[in-house]
């Protein structure tokens, strides 16, 4: 039976490399559409509780983690031996940059080594994590290709990116459409027939070089024209003009204009990064991606410009932020999930604490065992009258819909709000951004 026989006919073994956001949501859909799916995890503890059907991803429920692995159809395991049972394998692994902006693939590398270990004749390998144009012809085919092992005819390889907006309670792993980009059209098709008996919708587009760059498109143009939103707020702000205003008078255009926010800087495992991986790719190429790394800039800087207008409310109060007592609200880096990747919260606190002030925090959705939280060196404290009541100032840098900002405003003396949860509210204690 050829590989695309076993696709549609839902025989196919079907692996997913990493089972995080992206890979268990993954593995989920692929069991509840009939396939035998087996998620493989260098974490034990991710292994263990897939295997209990315990989910550790808000997107993914209990029970429907549950129903697929008591039903058989899922399981995970560290043993990538098993590689060698798998027709298609999916790799969802983290894509970092480095310190100094390059892309760190190295958890691809790891993974595709394993692969080239167990890889056989009718294998299809996807890769999903982010990264820069080229990676799937220039590192991924390579490992996997030899003189007795051609793609497109002993094996098939393509690259589909992963979109996963998490916490989006209306578009997820199962209806945002998929774009997938083979090394060959018949690695195209293949993959597609994969992702089209799982998904609602499926984009074929004519290499993985160009599903490569649709990702990396998609996230700088959020991550530029955040950019510009942050820059016109703090022009607004010199010029005393209310930047949410003008925001919400320009959104009723109906044409040619698409909103977009300013906010304390950028987070997440996609937008602050994704850009990044564009611009490295280009100047190899030689050419300088001048928004991008523009847009980082401005975007990058705004931890700062938060930071600097706390100093100001203060002073307005004649205090200085040295020794006061700074509530930030909210540390994940949008609302309504636990995530504190990259989170903006994670800066500002930093630069308080370095500026002398004596900074708490409150998130319910945060796990304050977080290793980028713990390495804040900053406390958590509950949201009770009692507990807030001695702050001198309090920043909303990320803004929960489930949180009492009417408490905030009777027992805090100052409130600096970057994310206009106080629209409409009129005092001379709420700082906007």
């Amino acid at each position: 039976m050829s590989l695309i026989e076993k696709i549609r006919s839902r025989d196919a073994r079907c692996g997913v490399i990493g089972l995080g956001y992206v890979g268990l949501p993954l593995a989920v859909e692929l069991a509840q559409a009939g396939y035998h799916a087996i998620g493989f995890d260098v974490i034990p503890e991710k292994v263990e509780r897939v295997n209990a059907g315990d989910s550790y991803v808000k997107d993914v429920s209990n029970e429907a983690l549950a129903a697929v692995v008591k039903s058989g159809r899922l399981k995970a395991t560290s043993d990538f031996s098993l590689l060698r049972d798998c027709d298609t394998v999916d790799i969802c692994v983290p894509t970092p940059l480095r310190k100094t902006r390059d892309p760190d693939i190295s958890y691809i590398v790891s993974a595709v080594e394993e692969i080239a270990k167990y890889k056989h004749p009718g294998m299809l390998v996807v890769l999903e994590s982010t990264t820069y144009p080229g990676t799937t012809e220039e590192v991924i085919l390579p490992m996997l290709q030899d003189e007795n092992f051609r793609v497109g005819e002993q094996f098939h390889l393509a690259f589909s990116p992963e979109r996963v907006d998490p916490g989006n309670p209306r578009f997820n792993t199962k209806n945002i459409p998929k774009v997938v980009g083979g090394m060959t059209p018949g690695c195209t098709e293949i993959a597609a027939a994969l992702y089209s008996a799982s998904l609602t919708t499926v984009v074929p587009v004519s290499n993985a070089r160009v599903a490569e760059t649709v990702k990396l498109l998609e996230n700088t143009f959020r991550s530029v024209n955040i950019g510009l939103v942050n820059e016109m707020a703090l022009m607004c702000n010199k010029m005393d003009i209310d930047v949410w205003e003008v925001i919400r008078a320009a959104a009723t255009k109906p044409f040619g204009f698409m909103p977009f926010y300013p906010g304390p800087g950028l987070g997440g495992h996609c937008i602050p990064i994704d850009p990044f991986y564009l611009s490295w790719k280009a100047k190899l190429a030689g050419f300088e991606a001048r928004f991008i790394e523009l847009a980082g800039q401005i975007n990058g800087s705004m931890p700062e410009y938060v930071v600097t207008r706390v100093m100001e409310a203060l002073n307005t109060r004649k205090r200085s932020l040295n020794g006061s007592r700074v509530l930030v609200m909210g540390v994940s880096y949008k609302a309504n999930i636990d995530d504190v990747r990259e989170s903006p919260a994670i800066d500002v606190m930093r630069l308080l604490r370095r500026h002398g002030a004596d900074v708490v925090y409150h998130d319910r959705w945060a796990n304050p065992h977080d290793h980028e939280l713990v390495e804040a060196g900053v406390a958590s404290i509950g949201f009770t009258p009692k507990e807030i009541a001695g702050c001198d100032c309090a920043v909303i840098v990320t803004g929960h819909t489930d949180v009492d900002y009417r408490l905030l405003l009777e027992h805090i003396p100052l409130v600096v709000d970057t994310r206009n949860v106080y629209q409409g509210v009129e005092s001379d204690k709420i700082v906007r951004l």
